[in-house]
């Protein structure tokens, strides 16, 4: 008779078996390699008071978040958990920002506390799995080696045969506070998933927005802007067709309505033109680097330009960065007195950083008036940071960090 594995319980599934029972005896090792990484971790922190000892505590501490990714991905192949990864390191800019950072992280404070607290599971979840899988059979196998009587032998195979038949389950069950070590240190917390979720509705909706109003543009451009250039060209036809006319009166007020309608369609050209500039950038369309070069060249000052940028940026991001660039070059000539500025775009890892920079005479700051706050505005949109160095008398740096990728 063919019995499939389908019809027995769960904890009898002969592959989930052997997956927990090697998780079971993996786990401690494990742990036993992970307590010493703490003692390392603790004695590292203890010198934290050395000039080395601070960049190698940082160092530690990512390094348990790099061990924590590593119980991850066994407790999905093992344990087939599923456990959501939590947010990536996301250092900020310098050698302190990363520093700071790096002890600050909670991810990888969390991956500590878990190496701490896995020890008692690990000990648990082997000593059942040992216990019963390994004594079971030398239960089972008691007739064969026992030197008692034949009834103690029976007795003691039977219970061996008990052990055996309860292993499954017992060390399923040993193995749960190692599931919920895993599920509540290693994973995302309930705050981080919402988090986690929220920025990637932001960041679609933030996609999608920059794509319609991209598609607006091309409508406008291609569509009522054409329109609007054929009137305007119409009508200049027409006043020079009524100037050669003979002098009438109805003549005469023709020719006048004609020209208010002529400089009402070229004015009408024009604030489209600023709207569409307004709405996303022609410029943009050949990439970031050569959107700023027209606003170098454009601009009232002598600018500097160095662009560093292996991969192009999301569609929205380069807009942010344009606006942003447009702002400060224009402020730098209204405002600052200077004689020159510089714009300095570059790709850190996963970050973007826009510096712009004026010989003026400093004094800015974000209280006063609104453009600097709008920009601030604008670049907290996609979770990022503006930053302004301007002391009185000069010069005035300011600094965008953006995200580089989706």
């Amino acid at each position: 008779m063919n019995v499939s594995f389908r019809a027995l319980p769960a904890a009898w599934d002969p592959r989930r078996v052997g997956r927990e029972l090697g998780y079971a005896l993996v786990s401690l090792p494990m742990a036993a390699a992970g307590l010493a990484y703490l003692l390392l971790l603790v004695a590292t922190g203890l010198s934290a008071a050395t000039v080395a000892g601070v960049p190698m505590l940082a160092v530690g501490v990512l390094g348990a978040r790099r061990l924590g990714a590593a119980d991850r991905r066994l407790a999905r192949a093992l344990l087939r958990m599923r456990v959501a990864e939590p947010p990536p390191f996301r250092p900020r800019p310098g050698l302190a920002g990363w520093l700071g950072s790096a002890l600050g992280d909670a991810v990888a404070w969390r991956a500590v506390a878990y190496r701490l607290a896995k020890v008692p599971a690990a000990i648990l979840a082997c000593a059942t799995a040992v216990g019963l899988w390994g004594g079971g059979p030398i239960l089972l196998a008691c007739p064969a080696w026992w030197a008692g009587s034949w009834a103690q032998g029976l007795a003691m195979s039977a219970a061996g045969a008990a052990l055996l038949l309860l292993a499954p389950w017992a060390v399923h069950l040993a193995l749960a506070p190692e599931r919920l070590l895993v599920r509540t240190l290693l994973g995302q917390s309930g705050a981080a998933a919402r988090i986690s979720e929220l920025e990637t509705t932001r960041a679609q909706a933030v996609a999608e927005s920059a794509a319609i109003l991209r598609g607006i543009e091309r409508d406008l451009h291609d569509g009522t802007q054409a329109h609007l250039v054929a009137l305007a060209m119409g009508l200049s036809m027409a006043k020079e067709e009524l100037a050669e006319a003979g002098g009438d009166e109805r003549l005469d007020r023709t020719r006048h309505l004609v020209g208010v309608a002529h400089r009402n369609a070229k004015q009408a050209l024009a604030e489209l033109r600023d709207l569409l500039t307004g709405i996303h950038p022609a410029a943009l369309d050949q990439g970031l680097e050569t959107a700023l070069g027209t606003l170098a060249a454009g601009s009232a000052l002598p600018v500097a330009l160095r662009v560093d940028l292996a991969d192009r940026p999301p569609a929205a991001v380069e807009t942010i960065a344009y606006f942003c660039t447009a702002e400060l070059l224009a402020n730098a000539a209204r405002h600052s007195g200077a004689r020159r500025a510089a714009i300095e775009l570059a790709a850190h890892g996963d970050r973007l950083r826009l510096r712009v920079r004026d010989d003026g005479a400093g004094g800015a700051a974000m209280g006063r008036g609104t453009g600097l706050r709008g920009l601030a505005d604008r670049v907290r949109v996609v979770d990022g940071t503006l930053e302004i160095d301007s002391p009185p008398g000069g010069p005035t740096v300011v600094t965008v960090n953006l995200p580089a990728r989706a």
